[in-house]
């Protein structure tokens, strides 16, 4: 039987999370570690970044050679100076790191139970940078549920 549960509790943080330019930084023990700490036992996290160069995506964690495929897919899929962009203000990558970034998104939702990220065996949380150079990243989660 399900049970409907009402929103008592809510929490949240945020956090700069620091690249080294295109690609994967894990982020998931420091959404887990929120989620434990919130005392939630059964809701939902959500986790944004306040970015259009950047987004979040839930991925393989055991095996790297996903996201170094992920990456290769998106710069053939996109790839940089393409002369398609007239929007290039910020170099070659500016343009594609916004479409890579509208195609995977911002914001990711993920249950709670028993306290816990529901995520499966091998899934991971992930900041995926779309620019070439470092930068600099928000990241807020909210944790609600009782």
């Amino acid at each position: 039987m399900s049970r409907v549960a009402s929103v008592e509790q809510v929490a949240q943080d945020a956090w700069t999370v620091p690249t080294r330019g295109r690609g994967f930084t894990d982020i998931t023990a420091q959404v887990g570690d929120l989620v434990v700490s919130s005392n939630v036992q059964i809701g939902i996290a959500n986790i944004f970044t306040a970015h259009t160069s950047c987004s979040l995506l839930i991925s393989e964690n055991a095996d790297p050679a996903v996201r170094r495929d992920l990456e290769r897919w998106f710069a053939r899929a996109v790839p940089d100076g393409d002369a398609l962009f007239e929007h290039d203000a910020e170099g070659p990558d500016d343009m594609p790191a916004h479409v890579r970034s509208a195609l995977t998104g911002v914001s990711l939702t993920v249950p709670v139970s028993k306290g816990r990220l529901q995520l499966g065996t091998w899934q991971g949380i992930y900041l995926w940078e779309h620019r070439t150079r470092p930068h600099q990243r928000k990241v807020s989660v909210t944790v609600l549920g009782q």
